[in-house]
């Protein structure tokens, strides 16, 4: 089956900053990520650049800003506070956190920290780079009715109710 729209996708990547430094890779807790095709569940390039490949398949992928973390935009920064933080352990400037907001959680960079407060940069970290995946497609599959309804994958690698 090739990947299309209402497809499950199980795939390893491996994201790369420019000069080949690796950032992450889904093979270190052995673990492929899924996905639902079509639903936005991922960047667009990545999305993209599946389309139509199936399960065995190997690529790479080369992503502009815009296709991957976007653009960096000067001054996309706020101040939380320290509490909403807590569960990422010692806050030092330089150190990359997640936060949760009403949109979802996003990726932030600390900024400065005060005895109450905590100044964060929030553009993504890799916001303003090409990035590039080496991505394994290990499995496709046709979404069940369930998985449509709720607009993402469920099972192993997906979402749990």
């Amino acid at each position: 089956m090739k990947i299309a729209p209402n497809a499950v996708v199980r795939f390893h990547y491996t994201l790369r900053k420019p000069g080949g430094e690796s950032v992450e890779s889904t093979r270190d807790d052995g673990e492929p990520t899924t996905y639902l095709h079509g639903a936005n569940g991922l960047l667009d390039g990545l999305e993209q650049a599946l389309e139509g490949r199936e399960a065995g398949d190997s690529f790479s992928i080369t992503l502009p800003p815009e296709q991957a973390f976007g653009q960096r935009q000067a001054d996309v920064t706020r101040r939380v506070s320290a509490k909403y933080l807590k569960h990422e352990g010692k806050l030092t400037p330089g150190k990359v956190v997640r936060l949760n907001t009403e949109d979802g959680p996003i990726t932030a960079v600390v900024l400065k920290v005060g005895k109450f407060s905590v100044d964060l940069d929030l553009n993504h970290p890799l916001a303003g780079q090409e990035v590039q995946f080496d991505v394994e497609v290990v499995e496709v599959r046709a979404a069940t009715q369930e998985e449509l309804d709720h607009g993402h994958a469920h099972g192993p690698g997906g979402h749990h109710h």
